[in-house]
């Protein structure tokens, strides 16, 4: 199945913030067109599916296009729902009604519980399994990280990258809740180098002075 998952950023810390992430969210903050693709390696890089599972997902597009195409608009209406609260959380802003909307709808329709699944012979981890009836119970465990965010006690640990030229949503889970960049080895590094590029420049300059 062609997966193009270069595009899938996982450095949101929870579930739902690397949805609304994807694709890598513009620093213009403008909405951009989800692929299938680009959803289902999404769904299979982040457990929701497994290999098989996305394979047939995969096929869909020839099968049932039109199943494909309703769900894809679905995906993409809940992602910008979610762009929208991140960064309302994230300014700690007021949360609109209108943005819950289409988080509800997900949650209205699917039907799933919670369940432990061993990850190593010492390691556990919680994982949602949703009711398969359909294809909307793919956007069920977003729809709940979402809302387990929302609900969340104040101030908000949702954050947006210091880089004005990333833009991308992270949890900070930090110890002294003071991260900045969606990534240390991306825009943190960047950062860092520019910074020091800055300062060697102006050292130059006082010397030639």
């Amino acid at each position: 199945m062609p997966s193009p998952i270069s595009s899938v950023c996982l450095v949101g810390g929870r579930l739902a913030i690397d949805f609304a992430n994807l694709p890598s969210l513009p620093a213009s903050g403008q909405s951009s067109g989800l692929s299938w693709e680009e959803f289902v390696g999404f769904l299979h890089v982040t457990h929701i599916v497994s290999l098989d599972r996305a394979e047939e997902l995969g096929k869909l597009t020839d099968s049932d296009a039109q199943a494909a195409y309703d769900l894809l608009g679905r995906a993409e209406r809940l992602r910008d729902a979610l762009r929208l609260v991140f960064r309302a959380l994230a300014e700690e802003d007021r949360v609109s009604g209108e943005w819950i909307a289409p988080i509800n709808e997900v949650l209205r329709v699917t039907e799933g519980h919670d369940e432990l699944l061993q990850t190593t012979s010492h390691n556990w981890r919680m994982e949602y399994i949703a009711r398969e009836g359909g294809l909307d119970w793919l956007l069920a465990a977003i729809a709940r990280s979402a809302a387990e965010l929302i609900v969340e006690d104040q101030p908000s640990q949702v954050h947006l990258c210091a880089n004005p030229a990333c833009s991308l949503f992270f949890y900070d889970n930090s110890r002294t809740r003071r991260r900045r960049w969606c990534s240390m080895a991306h825009c943190g590094n960047r950062h860092k180098v520019a910074a020091f590029a800055r300062r060697r420049t102006l050292k130059k300059r006082a010397a030639g002075a």
